[in-house]
């Protein structure tokens, strides 16, 4: 999305320097992307919305009705050699989600609810039609975590970015009551941690995925029958959006702790959440392994340790709660449209996590 000067709308496009667009950069471009992304971006409008894109700063005005101590929770984060794929498979309307998945999922590990997101495409040409696919993208994972999408830049890197290429990054901000921020401190042994089923690799570990299956365009349109799909359709499924689900599962039980499976797998975000002297032991022959990952331990031959310690396994986030409310909390997540299961327990230990 183009905010600031570069974001002047079709009606003042009295802005044009010939001798830019010699070097590399066409203004027009721009303003021809920001007509396109509009209809987008009117998809994420919020009640706190004060400004439309083209100014030099969002305007979001917090609702605060029964929240007695705001406090601000932001994340940012991009897309990662995810996006590689897009650019083989000129599919460019999915990566948007991803990136606000990764911000959001973030954010509601906190407790908070994501208010606003802005986002950031550094390429190497603007072409209007691709970046408006991109904003697509990022409105519509705006849609899927209730936030809105209130600005964001553009900027073309001629010279120092293949014409055809683009990188992705995005930043969001929520908001939590201070007495309700969600505090692992609270966590015991026996308490119950509780699986929310991912919808793929999401957006991490793809520089080992490049490498396991030699990506190249090629590789990406071959249907495998263990997938049912191509390996591309596969791979760029986008990241799954927890923030709905999860606020209604903290609404419905007391949520303890929550542990978002990005890069590093179970073995580096689960102890994230983790007092000390407490242990998560996963039931490995509970995880409800996806396809996708036998795929790639097979193809690659990857040590399973080494795989629970790079990816998600299919599992995208982990509640911790009292083992009474596990069965709740189960119905919740699955009134909401989750697939969500009981994955292990939390005992005392200096290990942070064992899998077995």
């Amino acid at each position: 999305m183009i905010s600031g000067s570069s974001a002047a709308t079709e009606e003042k496009m009295e802005s044009y320097s010939e001798s830019y667009k010699a070097a590399g950069v066409d203004v027009t471009a721009g303003y021809k992307a920001v007509e396109l992304m509009k209809a987008h971006v009117a998809r994420t409008v919020t009640n706190g919305v004060l400004s439309g894109i083209g100014g030099f700063g969002g305007l979001f005005e917090l609702d605060l009705t029964g929240i007695e101590k705001p406090v601000l929770v932001s994340g940012t984060d991009g897309v990662g050699t995810k996006i590689k794929l897009a650019f083989l498979m000129d599919k460019h309307d999915t990566v948007g989600i991803d990136c606000v998945a990764m911000c959001v999922n973030d954010i509601i590990c906190c407790g908070a609810k994501p208010q606003f997101f802005l986002d950031y495409i550094a390429c190497g040409k603007n072409q209007p039609e691709k970046i408006a696919q991109i904003v697509a993208g990022v409105a519509e994972g705006c849609v899927r975590a209730g936030c809105a999408l209130i600005g964001g830049e553009t900027a073309e890197h001629p010279g120092l970015m293949p014409e055809d290429e683009y990188d992705l990054a995005g930043f969001s901000v929520g908001v939590v009551d201070k007495s309700k921020i969600l505090d692992p401190s609270q966590q015991k042994p026996g308490d119950a941690l509780i699986a929310i089923a991912s919808s793929g690799v999401h957006s991490n570990g793809f520089s080992l995925v490049r490498k396991v299956f030699a990506i190249n365009e090629q590789n990406l349109m071959r249907h495998q029958s263990d997938l049912g799909s191509t390996l591309g359709e596969t791979l760029l499924t986008p990241t799954r959006i927890y923030v709905k689900p999860v606020l209604s599962l903290i609404d419905a039980v007391k949520v303890k702790s929550l542990s978002h499976i990005t890069g590093g797998g179970f073995y580096e975000n689960i102890p994230r959440s983790l007092p000390k002297g407490i242990t998560a032991k996963i039931d490995r022959s509970a995880v409800d392994v996806l396809p996708i990952f036998d795929l790639i331990a097979k193809t690659g031959k990857i040590p399973e340790r080494d795989m629970f310690n790079t990816f998600n396994m299919g599992v995208g986030m982990i509640a911790c709660v009292d083992k009474n409310d596990a069965d709740k909390a189960i119905e919740t997540l699955t009134a909401a449209g989750e697939k969500a299961y009981v994955i292990g327990e939390l005992v005392s230990g200096d290990e942070s996590v064992i899998i077995s």
